[in-house]
């Protein structure tokens, strides 16, 4: 279970852009949470990442209380997650071409062995060609991009999945078809997922439930609003 109580974040002493905050993800379970764009939900997702420290409350992964953000984290904790941002060229190295993108968890994990095999299972499933994956950022899509960013965030087998607007810059299809590899993956592995955004109609489509930031703040618990039909 993912579990963050009483979040209080920010990026400036004294305003903190999430006030008193919580929030929690079963194992296996996909909660969306709803939300206009500057309201903080993006900054509570990444404190659920691990990649920002609150300034105050805790976050609990799988039964244990996390102590560290970011590499400070205990690399069993980091490697649980993948994430996925909403504008990949910010979240990708330019020098890198897709291929070395999508490999680097596992490069920087010292599990180089592994990155043939699973480089070449991934990028089928994403829908990158061997031509693509030679290609470096600026020479493909913000579609093919983020396609590479996904593969990226799957690449460690992970049991969580926070996807912050991850189709926010997608066209129709490209959306579809990343929803549904994220889809398949949860089914095959069990893995949680929080899914940011401001859509309410994928978020209700994609989700077991969906949380509005609205009732997320000060509130002592958040109401769910039921999940379309699939």
């Amino acid at each position: 279970m993912l579990e963050l109580r009483d979040i209080t974040a920010g990026y400036e002493p004294r305003t903190p852009v999430v006030r008193g905050v919580s929030l929690t993800v079963a194992a296996g379970e996909a909660v969306g949470l709803l939300g206009p764009s500057g309201c903080g939900k993006s900054t509570l997702a990444r404190v659920a990442a691990l990649l920002h420290r609150p300034d105050g409350g805790t976050v609990t992964l799988d039964g244990e209380t996390v102590t560290g953000w970011r590499h400070r984290a205990p690399r069993r904790q980091r490697t649980a997650y993948g994430v996925l941002f909403q504008q990949p060229r910010l979240s990708a190295d330019p020098r890198l071409r897709l291929g070395e993108l999508i490999a680097e968890p596992l490069r920087a994990g010292g599990r180089r062995a592994e990155i043939p095999d699973r480089v070449g299972e991934l990028a089928p499933v994403v829908g990158l060609t061997d031509e693509l994956l030679r290609r470096r950022p600026h020479e493909v899509s913000d579609g093919q991009l983020q396609r590479a960013c996904l593969a990226r965030a799957l690449v460690l087998r992970p049991r969580w999945l926070i996807c912050d607007e991850m189709t926010a810059m997608l066209d129709a299809s490209t959306t579809a078809a990343l929803v549904a590899v994220v889809e398949s993956y949860r089914r095959e592995s069990g893995a949680g997922l929080l899914a940011v955004g401001h859509d309410r109609t994928l978020l209700a489509r994609w989700c077991d439930r969906t949380v509005r930031w609205a009732d997320l703040t000060g509130a002592p618990a958040a109401r769910a609003e039921a999940p379309a039909d699939r």
